[in-house]
């Protein structure tokens, strides 16, 4: 029983994960063999751990995933630019690998499909990974805008 529960929570996530980020990201982001963990009040899925290393969090409140800095790696690599990505001027890099929140006066560009409360990743302009949140503003605002948050960040990649 527990093992048809792995399979159909595996499914699940990568359901999840599809409709979040794009058809076919699901597998990309949760090869076979990671590992779940459920809530014992519920039964769902709650965390999604690859080899011991957590990747994202399925939120009860709206079922979608929250993804930690390896996840948002690993949906880098799965994602091409500029998918789900905010770059930042590079002069601000240092301050948001620390988990400073992001300012529309420091988006340099964003992906114009982000929509408020979407899970993005926020980069440099090489695409490297700086932080990891959950976006305020759609693209097109974060572009127009000159005041006001942008993304606020969950973790930056050095803390």
């Amino acid at each position: 029983m527990d093992e048809l529960k792995a399979v159909m929570g595996l499914r699940r996530i990568r359901a999840v994960a599809d409709y979040q980020f794009g058809r076919g990201v699901g597998e990309g982001l949760f090869p076979d063999g990671v590992k779940l963990t459920f809530s014992s009040r519920t039964g769902r899925v709650r965390h999604v751990y690859l080899n011991d290393v957590l990747l994202a969090t399925l939120r009860p409140s709206d079922g979608l995933l929250a993804l930690t800095v390896e996840g948002a790696r690993r949906l880098l690599k799965v994602l091409p630019p500029p998918k789900m990505r905010v770059v930042v001027d590079e002069r601000l890099a240092p301050l948001i690998a620390e988990g400073r929140d992001v300012e529309a006066r420091w988006v340099k560009s964003a992906d114009s499909d982000i929509r408020p409360r979407d899970e993005v990743l926020v980069v440099d302009p090489a695409d490297k990974l700086l932080a990891v949140g959950r976006a305020v503003l759609s693209g097109a605002e974060m572009l127009s805008f000159r005041a006001g948050l942008a993304v606020k960040v969950r973790r930056g990649v050095v803390r």
